[in-house]
C-alpha cells in the first residue's frame, strides 16, 4: 500500500525488528506507517464503539440537564429559577473545563488508557450523587464534578482516535464518534419523556432516577474500555517501544490475520529521541510560538462552537416552555428530531472532510450554521415560528453545526505534535468552552428571563457572528490535514533528522 511521503519519515531505512533504546534513548520505528497502512477492520469498529459510547454518555448527561429543567423548576425541594438552571448548567461546563486541563496534562504524562478508567470513575460517582441533590449548591457541585469527568474524557478520546485510526479514515471517524453524542441525547429525551410523565412516576422522583440511568450506562462503558489498547504512538515516545510493537502486531493480526512487520518493501521509518514527559515550558513554546497560527485556528473554532452549542442547547427546554407553552414533560419529543439532525450531519457530511478537505468543509459548515441561526432567530423574534417549526429550524441548523463542532476537536487533535496533543485539546477546549460555554447558558438564561423575544434574538445573533468569524479563520488559516499521516501534519517534538 502506498503511503503519503513526508519529510518526517525516512523512506529508505532498512527493515529491522523492534529496537531497544540505546544509551541515547533513540529509536527508529515504523509504527506510524504500519498503523496508517491498515484496512478498516473489526478492531477499528470496536474502537469506534468503545469511544463513541462515551459521547453517548455526554449526550445523555447534557440532554437530561436540558430536559429536566422544567422538573427542577417545579420540584418542591429545589424550586429552581431560569437563572438557577443556567447557573447549574454553567457549573457542569466549568467542571468540564477544569477536568479537561487537569486530566489532559495527565493524559500526556501517564497515557491514554489509564485516564479512561480514572475519568470514568469520576463520572460514575458524581452522576449518581446528583440524584441525591437537596438544593442548588449540592446540585451544582455534583454537576461540576460530573463535568470534570466528561471533560477529561474529551482529551484522551480525541487523542486516541487520531493515534489508532488510519489517516484516510481519520476525519469521518472522528466526526462520527463525536456525533454519537446525539444518540445519547435521544436516549436522554426518551428517558425524560417516561420519567417526567406524572401518570408513570412522581416527577420529583423521576428526575432523580434519570441521573441513575447515566450511571448505569457508565458501567457498560467501563467494560468496553478493555477493548482499547494503549496508544502505540504514545508508547514509542515514552520509552516503551517493545510494548508499542507488540500492540501494533496484535492490531495487525486482528485486522489482516498476520503481523506486517516484514513487508516486501520497507515501511517508512521515523527516528525519535524517547522522553518520559514534555516540560510545560516546551508545551508553551509549541503552542504559542512554533504553532501560533494553528493555535489561533483551534481557539477560534472551539470558542465559536462552544457558545453556539451550549448557549442554545442548555436553554432548549426553556425556550419551548416559556415562549411556546410546551409542558416540561413533553420537551423530550422535541429533542428527538433535533438529536436526529445533529447525528445525521456528521454521519452524512463526515466523508467530505476526508475528500473535499478540512478547510473547505470547516468553512462551509461553520458559515452555513451561522447564517441559518441568524435567519431563524429573526423569524423567532417576529413570532412567526411555532414550537414545531422552531424545532425543524434547529434540526436543519444543527445538521451543519454538529459536524462543524466535531471538526473543532478534529482540527486541534491532528494539527499539534503527539507529545502535546492531549494537553492542546484540553487547553483549547478549556479556553473556548470557558469563554463560550460557561457564559452562554447563563447569558441565555438571563435573556429568556426577560420574556423578550428580541433579547433572545440578540443572543442568537452573537452566536451567529462567532460561527461566521470562525468559518473565515478556518478557511484562511486552516491546515489541509486530510489523508495525511499525523507525523507529517505535525512532526513529533522528539523527531530526529
Amino acid at each position: 500500500m502506498d503511503l503519503p511521503r513526508s519529510p518526517a519519515l525516512n523512506h529508505d531505512a532498512a527493515v529491522s525488528p523492534p529496537l531497544q533504546p540505546d544509551s541515547d534513548r533513540v529509536i527508529e520505528t515504523d509504527i506510524p506507517s504500519r498503523l496508517d497502512a491498515l484496512p478498516w477492520s473489526g478492531f477499528h469498529t470496536r474502537v469506534v464503539l468503545a469511544l463513541g459510547i462515551t459521547w453517548i454518555l455526554d449526550g445523555l448527561e447534557v440532554t437530561l440537564a436540558g430536559s429536566l429543567s422544567g422538573a427542577l423548576k417545579e420540584s418542591p425541594t429545589l424550586r429552581f429559577s431560569n437563572f438557577d438552571v443556567g447557573l447549574a448548567n454553567s457549573a457542569y461546563i466549568a467542571g468540564a473545563v477544569i477536568g479537561a486541563i487537569g486530566f489532559g496534562w495527565l493524559t500526556d504524562r501517564i497515557g491514554r488508557k489509564k485516564l479512561f478508567f480514572i475519568t470514568l470513575a469520576v463520572y460514575l460517582t458524581a452522576t449518581a450523587a446528583t440524584a441525591f441533590s437537596w438544593n442548588l449548591a449540592s446540585y451544582a457541585l455534583f454537576r461540576f464534578i460530573t463535568g470534570a469527568g466528561i471533560g477529561g474524557e474529551y482529551t484522551a478520546i480525541n487523542s486516541t482516535i487520531q493515534e489508532l485510526v488510519p489517516a484516510r479514515y481519520r476525519g469521518w471517524t472522528d466526526l462520527v464518534i463525536n456525533g454519537s453524542f446525539w444518540i445519547g441525547a435521544a436516549m436522554g429525551a426518551v428517558a425524560a419523556i417516561v420519567l417526567l410523565d406524572p401518570a408513570v412516576i412522581d416527577p420529583e422522583l423521576g428526575w432523580r432516577l434519570a441521573y441513575f440511568s447515566g450511571a448505569c450506562l457508565g458501567i457498560v462503558v467501563f467494560v468496553m474500555r478493555f477493548w482499547i489498547p494503549e496508544s502505540p504512538r504514545w508508547l514509542m515516545i515514552h520509552g516503551r517501544p517493545d510494548e508499542a510493537h507488540a500492540i501494533v502486531a496484535d492490531i495487525e493480526r486482528s485486522a489482516i490475520g498476520a503481523a506486517q512487520d516484514k513487508p516486501q518493501q520497507p515501511w517508512p521509518k521515523i527516528r525519535l529521541r524517547m522522553r518520559s514527559h514534555t516540560p510545560l515550558r516546551e508545551v508553551a513554546h509549541t503552542l504559542l510560538k512554533l504553532y501560533r497560527t494553528r493555535s489561533l485556528v483551534g481557539l477560534s473554532l472551539m470558542t465559536a462552537q462552544a457558545f453556539f452549542y451550549n448557549a442554545i442547547f442548555f436553554t432548549f427546554a426553556l425556550v419551548l416552555t416559556d415562549f411556546f407553552g410546551i409542558a416540561s414533560n413533553n420537551v423530550g419529543w422535541y429533542i428527538l428530531p433535533f438529536a436526529a439532525g445533529n447525528f445525521l450531519g456528521p454521519l452524512l457530511l463526515g466523508r467530505l472532510f476526508d475528500t473535499l478537505g478540512r478547510r473547505v468543509m470547516i468553512a462551509f459548515t461553520y458559515g452555513t450554521s451561522g447564517v441559518l441561526l441568524a435567519l431563524s432567530g429573526y423569524l423567532f423574534s417576529i413570532g412567526v415560528l411555532s414550537a414545531q417549526t422552531q424545532t425543524i429550524a434547529w434540526m436543519v441548523i444543527f445538521f451543519f453545526a454538529s459536524p462543524a463542532a466535531s471538526a473543532a476537536y478534529l482540527t486541534v487533535s491532528e494539527t499539534f505534535p503527539l507529545e502535546v496533543r492531549a494537553l492542546a485539546i484540553a487547553l483549547f477546549y478549556a479556553i473556548g468552552t470557558g469563554v463560550g460555554g460557561v457564559a452562554g447558558p447563563m447569558l441565555f438564561g438571563a435573556l429568556i428571563d426577560t420574556g423578550s423575544r428580541d433579547s433572545v434574538f440578540a443572543g442568537y445573533l452573537l452566536g451567529s457572528v462567532l460561527m461566521i468569524a470562525a468559518a473565515i479563520i478556518g478557511w484562511r488559516y486552516g491546515i489541509a490535514a486530510e489523508r495525511r499521516p499525523l507525523e507529517s501534519v505535525a512532526r513529533p517534538l522528539a523527531f530526529l533528522e
